[in-house]
């Protein structure tokens, strides 16, 4: 297990470049549908016949669900490369749903069996470790590639117990001049996730927010999600309690990246909610992986938590990890013209609850 080729193949996917993925005896040489060019696209798929790798919401989209090598909605899915499909424009409308009502028709379609079903699912995820669209060229055995790595390699770049403390130091915050800021990484991987220390440490438990990165909302003070104003709102009531945690961690648009996040915006605007625009563009409706704050907790030395969340789901995330939520604290906001469809959605479909 090489979690370096992993990164690799990351910043390979990033720039358009090709990649071997391998498991067992089989592999798949894909090249991603968003970052190809006519020239790299020729040069991968000379006798243009590789087909389109896909998530299966994106195929639902596309009205391949009725066909049943696409039926499975939890497997990948594989289409054919037709003719009209002749340039990494053409693939990107397919795979692209923002597109959709730029380019409303689209087909037919000819849905094909994934032939290796396990390192199609792992290529999927790897896209959105890169922030990239899950949609690939399917390129044939000798079709040339840039890295090559396997499944395991994936693995183990994206296991939260290889995070570790990288660097901390006293930093006095608007909440609170008494605070500690440690940041956290893994070798290969660039995000930092960061904990910020309020008060003396006691023996009582900690309250802790988990507020995953949202530069639109905490930085550029978005009106469309109500992130900016939980940030503030949970370090004011960590700074209210004996000592608490601001786990603050690097899962833009809920663990799908930012430039898929503005995506979703697109198809907000579309008349989407936000659960059903992740999911148009083949995400999991929420793609975080909570095992990396419990991985910070841990390295922290604290099992019992009192989390700071109208969130169920962290709190069954932390729990299945091993730390102990000893209480659930909601986080009360105000909602604006712009948000409360989106506040509403979270409610509604998601299970949050004050």
């Amino acid at each position: 297990m090489d979690p370096r080729a992993a990164a690799r193949a990351i910043d390979a996917l990033r720039r358009g470049w090709p990649i071997r993925l391998t498991g067992g005896d089989s592999a798949l040489t894909l090249l991603p549908i968003e970052g190809a060019t006519p020239e790299s696209l020729a040069a991968f798929d000379p006798n243009a016949e590789a087909p389109l790798l896909l998530s299966a919401a994106r195929a639902v989209t596309l009205k391949l669900a009725n066909q049943r090598e696409a039926a499975d909605p939890q497997a990948p899915a594989l289409i054919a490369r037709e003719r009209w499909i002749d340039t990494p424009s053409a693939a990107m409308a397919i795979a692209d749903p923002v597109r959709d009502l730029a380019t409303p028709l689209k087909g037919p379609f000819r849905a094909l069996a994934v032939p290796q079903p396990a390192l199609a699912a792992a290529a999927l995820t790897l896209a959105r470790l890169a922030g990239m669209l899950p949609a690939f060229f399917v390129g044939a055995d000798d079709a040339p590639s840039d890295v090559t790595l396997s499944a395991d390699d994936i693995a183990t770049y994206a296991d939260p117990k290889r995070l570790a403390i990288a660097a901390r130091a006293r930093l006095p915050v608007a909440a609170s001049v008494d605070a500690q800021i440690i940041a956290f990484r893994s070798p290969e991987d660039p995000r930092e996730h960061i904990a910020l220390i309020i008060g003396e440490r006691d023996d009582s438990a900690p309250v802790v927010r988990l507020h995953s990165e949202c530069l639109t909302g905490d930085v550029l003070g978005s009106l469309k999600c109500d992130c900016g104003p939980q940030l503030h709102g949970a370090l004011d009531q960590i700074a209210h309690a004996r000592w608490g945690v601001l786990l603050y961690l690097r899962q833009e648009g809920r663990g799908i990246g930012l430039i898929n996040k503005l995506r979703a915006y697109q198809l907000q605007d579309q008349g989407f909610d936000t659960v059903d625009a992740n999911v148009r563009l083949g995400f999991a409706i929420d793609a975080r992986d909570f095992g990396v704050a419990a991985r910070m907790l841990d390295l922290l030395g604290i099992g019992e938590v009192r989390l700071l969340t109208n969130n169920p789901e962290k709190v069954a995330g932390l729990e299945s990890q091993g730390i102990k939520v000893a209480e659930r604290l909601p986080l009360a906001l105000p909602s604006n013209p712009h948000n409360e469809r989106y506040l509403a959605t979270k409610r509604d479909r998601t299970g949050h609850q004050l």
